[in-house]
């Protein structure tokens, strides 16, 4: 491969791209866009470096060859077929081998969870980032190869690339096809169905998702959705076995990692960012959540 691993290169922010090298925070034209690994790695010695998307979700499949995936500070290797899925904010970065086939998928999120809404427990399974490796992981080989997402990405590409009469419909119908390939390749129960996360918990972490840095209150969050501070929690503490409040913390402290990780901003500065007036009061929040404080975090999280 081009390099072990992406390079943590610090930045004065963490880079937000529609896709890789072409800054913004808004989403590509279309609600979707597919192109193969190599057309952008390439240009860029086969190493996309750490950044985000603001707004966009995406599936990267790997047909063959061999790649390291950083994602959220945590690295794995990957040798294909192998599939991941990355939510929209995630810091993520992928060191290719040279020649690598296969295709990123790149969709407005929020097309997205239209998309699987008809089915509550479906987005859920996508929230957070996920790596499916058939190529080394023996036990995900035992659930069967991935013929269903292959064909899946393979078809997508190809009404993408047809413009054909009633594309969008048949884009969404391809999309569809392969994120329900996904759903049912995670390990887990074989359906979730719609006994999945309830509508309220769902549009919580969506508010959660939308306003961490402001820091809003459980009862303010929980009148937005119709219901109680004392409904919400027993809503969270059902599905989650924890709180609302619990859920706004880890949000907080997630992306505290992330400007720990992949910035050179000073504590201060991420804790003001997040909302935290007093440096002090951030730090202890900090290592309250992660057990260590954010400049041991960070000093562990560059050494790693």
């Amino acid at each position: 491969m081009a390099s072990s691993s992406p390079r943590r290169r610090a930045a004065a922010a963490l880079p937000a791209y529609q896709l890789y090298g072409e800054p913004g925070l808004h989403s590509v034209g279309e609600k979707l866009h597919i192109e193969t690994i190599s057309s952008r790695s390439r240009l860029h010695d086969w190493e996309i470096r750490p950044h985000r998307h603001e707004l966009l979700f995406q599936i990267l499949y790997i047909r063959q060859g061999r790649a390291e995936a950083q994602v959220d500070g945590r690295s794995q290797r990957l040798s294909g077929p192998a599939a991941v899925t990355v939510p929209a904010s995630t810091a993520h970065g992928f060191a290719f081998e040279p020649g690598i086939d296969g295709w990123v998928v790149t969709v407005q999120e929020l097309h997205v969870r239209q998309l699987l809404a008809p089915e509550p427990g479906l987005w859920p399974l996508f929230e957070q980032p996920g790596v499916l490796d058939w190529g080394a992981d023996a036990a995900q080989r035992a659930l069967g190869e991935p013929a269903a997402v292959a064909g899946a990405v393979a078809a997508l590409a190809a009404e993408f690339a047809a413009h054909q009469r009633w594309r969008h419909a048949a884009i969404d119908a391809e999309l569809t096809r392969l994120l329900l390939a996904l759903a049912r390749a995670w390990p887990g129960p074989a359906d979730s169905g719609s006994a999945g996360v309830p509508a309220h918990l769902a549009r919580y972490r969506a508010l959660v998702d939308a306003r961490f840095r402001l820091q809003p209150s459980v009862a303010s969050l929980a009148a937005e959705l119709g219901i109680s501070a004392t409904q919400l929690n027993r809503i969270c503490r059902a599905q989650l076995g924890k709180g609302a409040l619990d859920l706004l913390h880890a949000r907080l402290a997630l992306e505290a990692q992330r400007q720990l990780a992949y910035t050179n901003l000073s504590v201060k500065r991420i804790g003001i960012d997040l909302g935290f007036a007093d440096p002090g009061y951030f730090t202890r929040f900090f290592q309250r959540l992660c057990g260590l404080s954010p400049t041991a975090w960070r000093r562990r999280a560059h050494q790693g």
